[in-house]
């Protein structure tokens, strides 16, 4: 309570928020541009260049965009355009095989875009440029979309403020001195901002939902091992560490989020079920809203708590649906799941600072964070520090908490079957303020305790809470039930707003 006041008083002035919206293409969904250029309503160099000066517009003021190719990326667009106007192709053959041609996007400095740089926040990888795409940037090229730019992230995407010694601090489009979340920061904050028409961002503890989260976009983390996480860097250590990471979308309409799932699945799509209908109707809705109360985590906010009853009011007054509260006391120790079932039996965090060559000495980067010549952040110095000082891979206290998950895994698979979801807190609170949550680590929890049980889960954005800044919800589904959790994100777009856009000046 003592750290809230005093950064509020620290930051007692409210921040800028982002500059108005001058071309109102920039609200639209992917999914909607990309059949306006198809059908000849807009040309992707039309839409490349409304997009090219939102960025400009924004990011003196946001810093979410780190690296651009907006030269070759118009020149794709002029290309894409000369597609469509030879005519060798028909609409409902483009909307097929290049759903997605001439939409530009982004996505964060941790995933491949050949020929951009690579640095995933870490100085000593500052000037690594990507030899090949990521497999889901490939995927997303072959479907005609345009990669812009690349966007903010924490240093080697472990910390939920996007800040690193490479491209510096990004703020929050609501209020530029509250957070935008981590790992993918920038791309949230991007998304907000209307600087691309959809991101794509990785997740390994709530690097997709929780940027959604803070800025008021769709997030979306899939099934584990559908979507490739080839071209992600850092790369997971285990099969068990892969199983918890997805490359998934980020987006400012629940419409684009199937479609786009759909491209970077690739060929694992059939998994997922995804041209099936889904009735909200006959969709089993649990929900709770909060997890019961870990002594080490932010009590969930009463804005957000409230969500949970108008949703659960919506659906019995639009669908008659009963939704069953839970209170399951296991999400107690989420935060605890998440960090042992981290733990790899080699590669420690501070050989990744390293950049995999040798280790650093972490005293001495202490010393020298102190006097501003270190090259890493405090908090990658700290997560370094506690790895090492804490019980390891295969310590006895490992195994309790790979037990633990085990049951849970199984105890909330049995709960939600093929046919069930669950509405649970993205986070505690609101954005909090710029290195605030040093203060309160353990927050993400709410999102990780997600990823060690390897389940899918979207986040939905509700609106603005009293202080201007954006909360939701996420949904989570069974394995490889992700169209129910999109599904439901899509209900309650409908049903409640979803984003909130910048104020309009067109």
């Amino acid at each position: 309570m003592g750290t809230r006041f005093l950064f509020k008083w620290i930051y007692r002035s409210k921040g800028a928020a982002m500059p108005p919206i001058k071309n109102l293409v920039l609200l639209e969904s992917a999914t909607s541009i990309a059949k306006k250029i198809r059908t000849r309503k807009l040309t992707s160099v039309e839409v490349m260049k409304a997009f090219v000066a939102r960025i400009e517009a924004v990011n003196p003021t946001l810093n979410c965009v780190v690296s651009d190719r907006f030269e070759d990326a118009m020149k794709e667009a002029a290309a894409a355009d000369e597609l469509i106007r030879a005519a060798t192709m028909d609409e409902e053959t483009l909307a097929k095989e290049k759903p997605f041609l001439g939409v530009p996007f982004t996505t964060k400095d941790c995933i491949a875009v050949k020929g951009m740089m690579q640095s995933s926040g870490l100085y000593k990888r500052r000037h690594v440029i990507a030899e090949e795409d990521a497999d889901t940037i490939g995927l997303l090229r072959k479907a005609g979309a345009i990669p812009i730019g690349l966007t903010n992230i924490s240093e080697l995407c472990m910390w939920w403020e996007s800040n690193n010694t490479v491209h510096g601090r990004t703020r929050n489009p609501y209020d530029s001195n509250h957070i935008v979340g981590g790992s993918s920061g920038g791309e949230g904050c991007a998304q907000a901002a209307s600087a691309s028409a959809f991101g794509i961002g990785s997740d390994i503890g709530g690097s997709i939902r929780m940027p959604a989260f803070f800025n008021g976009v769709f997030g979306h983390k899939p099934s584990k091992f559908v979507v490739s996480n080839k071209g992600q860097y850092p790369r997971p250590v285990t099969k068990e560490q892969d199983s918890f990471l997805g490359i998934g979308p980020l987006c400012r309409r629940a419409d684009d989020l199937l479609p786009l799932l759909r491209i970077i699945a690739g060929t694992n799509e059939k998994l997922l079920r995804l041209d099936e209908p889904v009735d909200i109707k006959k969709i089993r809705f649990f929900y709770q809203d909060s997890d019961t109360g870990s002594l080490l985590v932010s009590p969930v906010s009463k804005e957000i708590r409230v969500l949970f009853e108008k949703i659960a009011l919506h659906l019995d007054k639009a669908h008659k649906i009963k939704a069953e509260r839970i209170q399951e006391k296991k999400f107690r120790k989420s935060f605890q799941m998440w960090l042992y079932n981290m733990k790899t039996p080699s590669m420690m965090f501070q050989q990744q600072l390293a950049n995999l060559r040798g280790s650093i000495n972490i005293p001495w980067e202490f010393l020298k964070w102190c006097v501003g010549y270190s090259e890493h952040t405090f908090i990658a110095l700290t997560t370094a520090l506690a790895e090492k000082i804490g019980p390891g891979y295969g310590s006895s206290v490992y195994e309790k908490f790979v037990e633990e998950r085990d049951v849970f895994r199984r105890e909330m698979m049995e709960l939600l079957g093929d046919d069930g979801v669950l509405l649970y807190p993205t986070h505690p609170t609101a954005a909090p303020h710029h290195n605030e949550p040093l203060f309160k680590p353990f927050n993400f929890s709410y999102t990780g305790i997600v990823n060690v049980l390897t389940l899918p889960a979207t986040h939905v954005p509700m609106g603005l809470d009293s202080q201007g800044l954006p909360i939701g919800i996420q949904v989570i589904a069974n394995d490889k039930c992700d169209r129910l959790s999109i599904a439901v994100a899509r209900e309650l777009e409908k049903a409640f707003g979803g984003w909130t856009p910048p104020p309009i000046d067109a």
